[in-house]
């Protein structure tokens, strides 16, 4: 079993930035890809990013590839996203999540969840 808690969200305006954590325990974080999701009201939970075993490969949402920042520190427990000029279309509830395979995008592969922190980009 791997815990997962995340922290860090809140409301920020357009433009601003947030950095999100996810704290680990249970099994060796280090044998787990870890990822980012979000979901908005009335939709499907999304991909946003995730990182590999080590953190030396990462991959993006396309619409954030150049606004967020994944990161882990293994030593910590820790997984990171940092988001910078954020819209108001980032508004959405934020999980982190863990896997054993790196790769996936789709969160059903995904063997465990946080309980999600809210993010809400609004003036």
């Amino acid at each position: 079993q791997v815990q997962l808690v995340e922290s860090g969200g809140g409301l920020v305006q357009p433009g601003g930035s947030l950095r999100l954590s996810c704290a680990a325990s249970g099994r060796t974080f280090s044998f787990y890809a870890m990822a980012w999701f979000r979901q908005a009201p009335g939709k499907e939970r999304e991909f946003v990013a995730a990182i590999s075993w080590r953190g030396d490969s990462t991959y993006y949402l396309d619409s954030v590839k150049d606004r967020f920042t994944i990161a882990r520190d293994n030593a910590k427990n820790t997984v990171f996203l940092q988001m910078n000029s954020l819209k108001p279309e980032d508004t959405a509830v934020y999980y982190c999540a863990a896997d054993r395979a790196w790769g996936n995008r789709f969160a059903a592969q995904y063997d465990y969840w946080g309980q999600g922190t809210q993010v809400t980009v609004s003036s």
